[in-house]
């Protein structure tokens, strides 16, 4: 089986992901999280499925990466990672409420969110609406007066009307737009470490 034809299709859409991506909605989403880290407020990190992988990483990332000696650092809390808690929240409170519950107890007036869809909280298949959990948590923190970060793909869904700031991964491709996340999030953090050592 030969499969450099389909090797180099999926690098070229890749490249084109690249190419076409909104660096100004890329430069507006990392404003927003230094934004965060200079007054001192936490960020909460989301996602479902793969896109949970995903929101971990950031917050790992963003926890350990970007931080530079005698700079403010960043106060990442990942929502997914209690595994007990979230399958009592899904049993007790239902699938839409496991993040919504959360900031309820640790959120604080001002603090921030990034949220991580493939989709954005739009289609629908045999499980009902997808990541309609997101957007409830998206609406809870604005509502409290913080900022949203959105991370999707495909046409952004409810998710890029909603959000403060949102970077769409322009294709129709579950595989594509995970994959490109992870690129993101590592230039972010790239950047983030970068001036921040520069400013020493």
């Amino acid at each position: 089986m030969n499969n450099i034809n389909s090797i180099s299709q999926y690098l070229e859409d890749v490249k084109k992901i690249a190419d076409t991506i909104s660096k100004e909605d890329i430069n507006k989403a990392i404003e927003i999280l230094n934004e965060a880290r200079l007054k001192n407020k936490k960020i909460f990190v989301i996602g479902n499925g793969g896109s949970a992988s995903t929101a971990t990483h950031f917050a790992c990332d963003l926890n350990k990466y970007t931080s530079v000696p005698e700079k403010t650092r960043f106060r990442v809390i990942s929502l997914e990672d209690n595994v007990p808690l979230l399958t009592a929240l899904v049993n007790d409170e239902g699938w839409d409420s496991v993040y919504h519950y959360q900031l309820e107890n640790l959120m604080d007036d001002g603090d921030y969110l990034i949220a991580v869809s493939v989709h954005g909280g739009s289609g629908k298949d045999h499980a009902a609406m997808w990541s309609q959990n997101l957007l409830r948590a998206a609406k809870y923190v604005q509502q409290r007066g913080g900022k949203v970060v959105g991370l999707v793909g495909f046409d952004g869904g409810a998710l890029r009307n909603l959000a403060d700031a949102c970077i769409t991964v322009p294709i129709n491709s579950t595989p594509h737009v995970e994959g490109f996340h992870l690129i993101l999030t590592h230039m972010i953090c790239s950047i983030i470490r970068e001036k921040l050592a520069a400013d020493e």
